[in-house]
């Protein structure tokens, strides 16, 4: 195999664990809540297992990049921004504060999810900006 599909190969296991990490850490927000703050069980797994799949898909996903050049379609703008509004969404959804409300960090995962679903279907529809 050669060294660009075996990238694409860990770039897209980061993505499915990121998908799969970001479940279940919704799910605190919905099950064992305590004090407007997510269930603390299992909080540094999946913290690890998080911050381990966003640092792949960048250092990645910026491999690939170089690979490629950094000769891009128009569309993967569109995919980086909604990459950091992503980012964004998770780091303000599951900050240590008591001052934010659960309401909040629910619409701050619905943020998060409109924004991985956005990322998901540019990636599989690879639109044509004419």
């Amino acid at each position: 195999m050669d060294l660009h599909l075996i990238t694409k190969i860990v770039h897209m296991s980061a993505v499915s664990l990121l998908l799969i990490v970001f479940v279940l850490r919704g799910s605190t927000l919905f099950v064992g809540v305590q004090d407007q703050q997510p269930n603390l069980k299992a909080r540094k797994a999946m913290v690890g297992l998080q911050h381990l799949s966003l640092t792949l898909i960048v250092v990645t996903g910026v491999i690939l990049l170089a690979m490629k050049n950094f000769d891009v379609q128009p569309w993967f703008y569109a995919k980086v921004i909604l990459f950091f509004v992503l980012w964004s969404s998770l780091i303000k959804t599951y900050k240590q504060d008591s001052s934010i409300l659960l309401e909040q960090r629910r619409a701050g995962l619905l943020i998060g999810t409109v924004a991985m679903v956005g990322i998901l279907g540019l990636v599989m529809i690879k639109p044509v900006f004419a």
